[in-house]
């Protein structure tokens, strides 16, 4: 690998390694003050779990060599312990092991949404480790996974067998932890107490710019290198951000009467998850369509779930799910042929056909994500309740659990 080219993607590491402290902040800042640092470990403990099983087993899972052909599921044995990637290859597979497992972790920190205020922290590290196995790792296989004619090597039936368009993710991480994120929170049932209102919007709004800045190197990362793709993907990510930001606050403007922080930050998020699975796929105009069709999908959904009193308590369903089918959908009918991704939408002469196989991917993502996401919480709870006792809930996880406090003050 070209020596620029493995500089900017060291460089896209490390901003998205900056999505963990981000996502902590952003969901610790939209929680009351009394469990700010039990969702802040819930999500830095998700990278420290994540590290080691995928270490030990995920990679192979992953982008190991189809079981049987089938492209169900990768070799767990092919990349154990990591001890291929002790010399160099000459073509970064050092660095996408290390990359791969940024994308595993930020999946189930994700999910902690579904668990906010009311999960045993002991629980929440085995979910963790059995999420990534039973989850992640399958859905990853089906989506990363490349068939190789020249080694004989068999990758995903998604990807490869049905052909759908997924640039960076849409499905494997965000559509996937959407779905776990509302199957955890069912398992969970609701908090006992209001959840009230964010209660630190300027830690959130850190969160948000944080995420952002991962979002490019997520994005631009997976362009494989300092090219024109990764400059292209960078654009139309920013762009979606715009438009998500623009989307949300409208939803909220025609909904409430007023336009929020909340929902600014918010809208962000959502326009940026819309774009990621079509990053490369779609003009610009259309990256600002997408990020403000995601946003204003994704608060439409935050009121469905209201209505049915479902307590995802951080909108990871809505924010996450909801925006990445959007996504998904709009570049089936708008994706311009070009953009670097050559793909050609219905509206640009692409066949109906694309519209069948990006909707067979998202039905399988969300009903294999929330099915397996609810047997791995159902009889985890079955075994041991996995939820904690009222008083702790009450007195709020960070001095219950952890016995911690993120403010001296006696007033939250």
């Amino acid at each position: 690998m070209e020596a620029a080219d493995m500089a900017w993607l060291l460089a896209a590491f490390a901003m998205v390694l900056l999505m963990f402290p981000g996502l902590a902040m952003l969901y610790g800042g939209m929680l009351n003050g009394r469990n700010v640092l039990n969702m802040m470990l819930m999500v830095l403990s998700a990278l420290a779990v994540t590290g080691v099983v995928y270490v030990v087993i995920g990679h192979g899972l992953v982008l190991g060599d189809s079981l049987g052909g089938a492209g169900i599921i990768g070799n767990p044995f092919e990349y154990t312990f990591f001890s291929d990637f002790m010399t160099d290859d000459e073509a970064g597979g050092t660095f996408w092991g290390a990359f791969y497992i940024l994308f595993a972790a930020i999946s189930v920190a994700l999910v902690a949404s579904g668990a906010a205020g009311r999960m045993k922290f002991g629980a929440w590290l085995v979910f963790v480790a059995l999420w990534i196995i039973l989850v992640y790792c399958p859905l990853g296989h089906w989506v990363f996974a490349l068939d190789n004619p020249e080694t004989g090597t068999v990758g995903g039936w998604m990807r490869n067998k049905l052909g759908f368009h997924d640039f960076a993710g849409g499905t494997a991480v965000h559509m996937n932890a959407g779905a776990a994120g509302l199957a955890l929170a069912v398992v969970l049932g609701k908090r006992k107490m209001s959840p009230g209102r964010p209660h630190n919007l300027p830690l959130m709004l850190i969160g948000v710019g944080l995420i952002a800045t991962g979002w490019m190197g997520f994005n631009g990362g997976t362009a494989g290198g300092a090219n024109f793709m990764a400059q292209y993907v960078i654009l139309t990510t920013l762009l979606a951000l715009c438009g998500g930001m623009l989307g949300f606050i409208t939803i909220e403007r025609v909904r409430d009467g007023h336009a929020t922080m909340l929902g600014l930050g918010t809208g962000a998020i959502a326009g940026m998850v819309g774009i990621t699975p079509v990053a490369d796929a779609v003009g610009p105009i259309g990256a600002i369509m997408v990020g403000f069709l995601a946003a204003a999908a994704a608060a439409w959904a935050i009121t469905w779930k209201r209505r049915h009193q479902i307590d995802d308590s951080l909108d990871v369903f809505a924010v996450h799910g909801i925006a990445g089918i959007t996504g998904s959908l709009f570049a089936t009918f708008f994706a311009n042929p070009k953009a670097p991704g050559e793909m050609a939408g219905i509206f640009f002469g692409g066949h109906f056909s694309e519209l069948g196989h990006e909707l067979i991917a998202i039905a399988a993502t969300l009903v294999y994500s929330f099915a397996m996401t609810f047997a791995i919480a159902w009889v985890m709870n079955k075994i041991s309740p996995i939820r904690v006792s009222e008083a702790d809930e009450e007195a709020g996880l960070d001095n219950s659990i952890h016995a911690e406090s993120a403010y001296d003050s006696r007033q939250l």
